[in-house]
């Protein structure tokens, strides 16, 4: 993975993240290391997400990781606890401001959470549904057509 793409991966993810609910103004910088080399920063303000492929002096948290780490913790495979915890992170300054990070990725995940399965099957029920009926009308369509006329001629009468 080139830094771009890791860059490109963070602004798709969290730059589509609901931040409204974040009051306060948060400003990260991911310092990576690994193939992608580089340094680019999250910021939350005004309850949106910016990303964007700079350093930012005036952050409140360093979040330092491997490329491949980060990627992981950006797609939702890792969370930002475990790799701190594991010390595939290490981070400096306002920690709690760097567990907003988790809270914007499970609110990415939450809207794109797969429908139920019922109405799946429902649908497929309703698709065989009108099958069963076509096969139906072949079969006896003499049936059909006098019951037509007589409701016709009720409506003559």
């Amino acid at each position: 993975m080139t830094y771009e793409e890791l860059v490109k991966l963070a602004k798709d993810s969290y730059g589509k993240a609901d931040a409204a609910k974040v009051k306060e103004h948060v400003a990260i910088q991911f310092n990576v290391t690994g193939e992608a080399a580089g340094a680019f920063y999250l910021e939350v303000k005004d309850g949106q997400v910016f990303v964007e492929p700079y350093e930012y002096y005036d952050r409140d948290v360093l979040v330092t990781a491997e490329d491949k780490v980060l990627a992981d913790i950006i797609s939702g495979k890792l969370s930002i606890e475990k790799a701190y915890l594991t010390k595939k992170v290490q981070a400096e300054g306002n920690l709690k401001k760097a567990l907003l990070l988790k809270d914007l990725v499970m609110k990415k995940e939450a809207k794109k959470a797969p429908a139920k399965k019922a109405p799946a099957k429902k649908e497929a029920a309703e698709k065989k549904a009108p099958a069963k009926k076509e096969a139906a009308e072949k079969k006896a369509p003499a049936k059909k057509a006098p019951a037509k006329k007589a409701a016709a001629k009720k409506e003559d009468k």
